[in-house]
């Protein structure tokens, strides 16, 4: 069974987050025509696009453009306030990838309405907004397996390890035990609750894909019942994943709802899960450059900046006193020196009027003595020489006579 490599933040109770692609027209006229329809429809309370100008707004960067960021308040449940933050990136090749971070004010409940019903249009019977970022997969609707047995291999494993950052969402194998009808046509997500319908991937296998498809997944741990389905690990892997309490070994096909698979892909989604690439920036910046304030929340902002800015004056304060108090000492103790030096007057001069020879001086001649001895030839020093009195070494030769 895989077991998870890293010690990353876990998602929050209270955060629902998802990451998709945009292909198609572009996300940002997308979003700038369907925003002010869902906030005069009363779907969402408020909604702000982030100005460019504002610290924060292109949060992340790739390319050296920044992203658009997009910020909507709603409340569920009847009090419960949800702050979302959606951040689109710059076009790549045929799309735009984009991130969505929710997080309310208490924990997440499933029941409640997506949060990708802030931003995007769910009512689109043609959405380009719903596409896996990693995979390209559509969120919440049936994709079936590549024809490709090579192309099944590498699909399944990099969505079994969530390579390229597939962790954002849940992926499903299901496998189909025989053709199905229309009513086998439904997806999984018809039947999930909403706070899940756009987090889903579901793979959904042929008849004769079984064998290829375990083969894909056997690195993980993870292996489809014929007729069953499974949830995958993802990566990096939940604390309290295992294969065998995700795994469902029928799954009916025949649009009577799969209770079982619900309740597999509800617990995988309750595991507390590691916070994919790029989530913590996300949320981080949800929490901190929050812009769409309430009144409330507003005043309360400057109440504490008001607080803020008095404390920083008062330190401010106590910092000026006590320099004023440290340079007033410093005078003080100036002046006293001073004062002490004029009484003591210049110093006497020794008789003869020859002034004393300095303390530097005579520990110089002291150094002299201690190096060359006492019987060492030296110079004369420069008071000897003013007086004009012989070496040392010519005085001791006069002393000792012819």
């Amino acid at each position: 069974m895989p077991t998870s490599r890293t010690a990353r933040p876990t998602v929050p109770p209270s955060v629902w987050l998802t990451a998709g692609r945009h292909t198609g027209a572009s996300a940002l006229d997308v979003l700038r025509r369907t925003l002010p329809r869902l906030e005069g429809g009363g779907g969402i309370d408020a909604f702000l696009e982030v100005p460019d100008d504002v610290p924060g707004a292109g949060h992340e960067t790739r390319h050296d453009t920044p992203d658009r960021v997009f910020q909507a308040r709603v409340r569920v449940a009847g009090a419960v306030t949800v702050r979302a933050r959606l951040s689109v990136g710059p076009a790549e090749g045929d799309g735009q990838r984009w991130i969505l971070v929710a997080e309310a004010e208490r924990p997440w409940d499933h029941t409640w309405p997506s949060p990708a019903g802030m931003f995007w249009p769910l009512d689109d019977p043609d959405p380009g907004w719903n596409h896996d970022a990693a995979t390209g997969l559509r969120l919440g609707e049936i994709n079936p397996l590549p024809e490709d047995d090579k192309a099944v291999r590498r699909l399944l494993r990099d969505c079994a390890r969530s390579a390229d950052g597939n962790g954002w969402n849940i992926h499903v194998v299901v496998h189909e035990a025989m053709t199905t009808d229309d009513r086998g046509r439904l997806p999984l997500a018809h039947w999930l609750p909403s706070g899940l319908r756009h987090r889903v991937v579901e793979h959904r296998a042929a008849p004769h894909q079984l064998r290829v498809v375990n083969w894909a997944l056997r690195d993980s741990g993870a292996e489809v019942p014929r007729g069953g389905a499974v949830v995958l690990p993802g990566g990096p892997v939940p604390d309290g994943y295992d294969a065998g309490e995700f795994s469902v070994r029928a799954v009916f096909l025949d649009g009577t709802r799969p209770a079982e698979l619900v309740d597999a892909v509800s617990r995988f989604a309750a595991l507390p899960r590691p916070l994919p690439d790029g989530a913590e920036a996300a949320l981080t910046a949800l929490r901190e450059d929050w812009r769409l304030l309430t009144l409330e929340e507003e005043l309360a902002r400057e109440r504490r900046l008001v607080a803020m800015y008095a404390d920083a004056l008062e330190a401010m304060t106590k910092s000026r006193d006590l320099y004023r108090e440290a340079a007033e000492s410093a005078h003080e103790a100036l002046a006293a020196y001073r004062e002490s030096a004029a009484a003591s007057g210049p110093r006497a001069l020794p008789p003869g009027g020859t002034p004393a020879p300095s303390p530097v001086r005579q520990l110089t001649r002291t150094l002299e003595r201690l190096k060359f001895g006492p019987r060492a030839a030296r110079r004369p020093s420069a008071d000897e020489e003013e007086r004009g009195a012989p070496p040392a070494t010519d005085r001791q030769s006069a002393a000792s006579g012819p």
